[in-house]
């Protein structure tokens, strides 16, 4: 099972896309924000969360989705045989996730979450 957690949008000036987004869908920030990094979530109710990422590269795809998965590798193996192909990236350490492209091109990540991230 796959369930979208977050719409990544790449910004130039991520202080400028706080203000903006949390104004704009009366959101505010999941956590203190990282200097390229934070996770916006409703202020009220349940709702997909907007995560906002700090992008420098004039050619960078500056949009993505994360899907949320309980078995990571399962999907990974699933979305695979569909016709998604591996991207070649440099994972961090503590990486809990895995970028993929769909036969367009497009990248998403596959993120593994508990069971009780679902059932929320």
């Amino acid at each position: 099972m796959l369930k979208i957690g977050s719409i990544v949008w790449g910004v130039r000036d991520l202080a400028r896309a706080i203000a903006f987004w949390t104004a704009a869908l009366d959101y505010l920030p999941r956590e203190e924000p990282d200097e390229d990094w934070v996770v916006l979530i409703p202020r009220a109710g349940s709702g997909v969360q907007l995560a906002l990422k700090l992008v420098t590269s004039e050619s960078a795809r500056r949009h993505h989705l994360d899907l949320y998965a309980q078995d990571q590798g399962a999907e990974v193996a699933r979305l695979l045989a569909l016709g998604a192909v591996r991207v070649d990236w440099r994972y961090g350490p503590e990486a809990d996730y895995v970028v993929l492209a769909d036969p367009d091109g497009n990248r998403f990540c596959v993120i593994q979450k508990s069971m009780d991230w679902f059932q929320r």
